[in-house]
């Protein structure tokens, strides 16, 4: 990854994590879990994340990516949406753990396409 994808990716990632973590510090109380609200921010990281290293993803194809991660996470999701029962340290923690959960998951992607972006220019 060069430094520009990489200023790029940065600050993609970024914004979908400050993102999803007012969404799970503002969703903790709620009687819902949060990952509604940050699937469709974690497809549109994806999507963006895609153009920066010239993969041109449907958003079907986002959107399948980003679902089998929050699948994946989805244990740690019941534990953060358990203890945002709790005011305001719910709030911080809910918000912390959606903020940390976007945020590997963007560098996650980031890595692998960056890769795969690389092979391409190699060939």
């Amino acid at each position: 990854m060069n430094k520009i994808q990489r200023r790029k990716a940065h600050l993609i990632i970024h914004s979908a994590s400050t993102a999803a973590a007012g969404v799970g510090a503002g969703m903790a109380q709620l009687p819902f879990p949060d990952a509604t609200v940050l699937l469709p921010i974690q497809t549109a990281m994806v999507i963006a994340l895609g153009k920066v290293f010239h993969i041109k993803l449907e958003q079907g194809a986002a959107k399948a990516l980003a679902t089998q991660f929050l699948a994946q996470k989805a244990g740690q999701m019941t534990a953060r949406f358990l203890a945002g029962k709790l005011p305001v340290a719910g709030n911080v923690i809910n918000g912390s753990t959606a903020a940390a959960i976007t945020e590997s998951y963007g560098w996650m992607i980031a890595k692998e396409f960056s890769e795969d972006f690389e092979k391409k220019v190699k060939v």
